[in-house]
């Protein structure tokens, strides 16, 4: 069993600023041209660190920032049932014991991963970012999302619904998926991805330079992030120094992205 000790290391520091509006965290910012919707990880609005990272956004590019809560109050998985399991850095390996821990705990989530399968979520989030456009009028709308929500994000930015891309170490996702998307996107990428492997983003890679010089070119970056591992840039191991300066770069490039983008 884990303890609140076994994953503190990884619950970022402070109190969230924000309020609850309909559903989705909401911080406000006074720049009311554009916006920003971040898309959770799969811990979704219960763990703190996707909260503070929306007050950081908000506060950093002077505009309102929303996170829909789109596991209806039930994410797939808790903080401290993952975090104790999971590996922190590139070179980190998960143990026999902690495989035979991750694959019971994911048995026991089946249900959870069925109900929030992207046939599901995505009109939620469409829906969402539809919603927030419609009645608060902003000219330019950006996403950055975060594993989960970084798959959910490369799903959203084929379907012309917002104006600017940021994704996170992704959940699963695949190359026609990436290749689908149509507007400008910057990846933060970690060293080692359980997910989004080399040779995927490598492809992904290759997808965005092939439309060098040609009409259907939209501005892209990926830039992998050393000594990190998949979750980095949501839920940074403390007690580990080259994590946190990753995790800070990766808040940095994501900010400047949408400072070209969305400004």
């Amino acid at each position: 069993m884990s303890c609140e000790q076994c994953v503190q290391g990884n619950v970022m520091s402070g109190e969230p600023e924000g309020t609850m509006v309909d559903g989705a965290y909401f911080h406000e910012g006074p720049n009311k041209k554009f916006a920003v919707i971040l898309l959770t990880d799969i811990f979704g609005l219960p763990l703190v660190n996707n909260k503070l990272l929306v007050d950081r956004f908000s506060k950093e590019l002077q505009c309102d920032v929303w996170a829909p809560h789109y596991f209806n109050g039930d994410p797939i998985f808790r903080a401290e049932e993952l975090e104790p399991i999971l590996p922190h850095k590139a070179g980190d390996k998960i143990s026999t014991l902690n495989s035979l821990r991750f694959f019971g705990t994911f048995i026991t989530r089946i249900h959870r991963f069925w109900g929030n399968r992207s046939a599901i979520v995505d009109p939620i989030v469409d829906s969402f970012i539809a919603k927030v456009r419609d009645q608060k009028k902003y000219e330019k709308v950006g996403v950055v999302g975060y594993c989960f929500g970084g798959a959910t994000g490369i799903r959203v930015g084929s379907r012309g619904l917002v104006d600017s891309l940021v994704i996170c170490h992704p959940g699963r996702c695949t190359i026609g998926e990436i290749s689908a998307i149509k507007i400008p996107t910057s990846w933060v990428c970690a060293q080692v991805d359980m997910t989004f492997s080399n040779s995927l983003r490598g492809q992904a890679e290759k997808v965005f330079a092939s439309r060098k010089d040609k009409p259907g070119f939209v501005d892209y970056e990926f830039k992998v992030h050393a000594e990190t591992q998949h979750g980095f840039a949501a839920r940074p191991d403390l007690s580990l120094p080259e994590i946190v300066k990753a995790h800070e770069e990766a808040f940095t490039q994501s900010k400047n992205w949408f400072e070209k983008t969305l400004v």
